[in-house]
């Protein structure tokens, strides 16, 4: 479809692909913003070793339930100090792609009038917490055997949230599509080697 901007899944088998996880979508960067008045009490976002998330360190994020990965990711809290990613924390996903586009690669909540759906799309903002960037901040939740990627922004305070939920993934015309869905799609986070 023309100047779509949804952020289509793509998963490689890791059983098959391990040695060579080129996934067509690389994510690049997570950018973490604490939103906790109390970090100390946070709980750490932790690998598939049970090993704290790391800011500035590449993993790849893969469902909790099947043995396929997608892309790489990196965390970056907003705060340079911190030592770890926490739950909870809003964050921005940039995706690191090879591509002709000058848009931004910042992932967003995007409504899809024909559809009548939200999806995580590029084209958002990194940084700057605010009313014009509500649509780029995402949060990692306990879910199930693993993580859940959530969109629930709260970066600002006097803000009116658009829509709040889990990402799912969808399937529309045979591909599968990630955007807020009733169904959240559980995820685990693996250290690339």
């Amino acid at each position: 479809m023309p100047g779509d901007h949804r952020i289509q899944l793509i998963f490689q088998n890791q059983s098959t692909h391990r040695s060579a996880m080129k996934p067509t979508l690389v994510l690049a960067a997570l950018l973490l913003i604490a939103s906790l008045s109390s970090p100390s009490l946070a709980d750490p976002v932790l690998d598939t070793d049970g090993n704290p998330l790391k800011p500035g360190v590449e993993y790849y994020i893969r469902p909790s339930v099947t043995d396929v990965a997608g892309g790489t990711t990196l965390f970056f809290p907003e705060d340079a100090e911190d030592d770890d990613v926490e739950l909870e924390d809003d964050f921005n996903v940039e995706v690191q792609a090879t591509t002709e586009c000058t848009e931004s690669t910042v992932w967003k909540i995007e409504f899809d009038d024909r559809t009548k759906r939200y999806y995580v799309a590029a084209g958002g903002v990194k940084g700057s917490p605010g009313a014009g960037t509500l649509d780029n901040w995402f949060q990692i939740r306990w879910y199930q055997a693993g993580y859940q990627l959530v969109f629930c922004p709260e970066v600002c305070d006097t803000c009116r949230r658009p829509v709040c939920g889990p990402l799912g993934v969808h399937e529309e015309g045979g591909r599968l599509w990630l955007g807020i869905d009733d169904v959240p799609f559980p995820f685990v986070f693996l250290k690339k080697a």
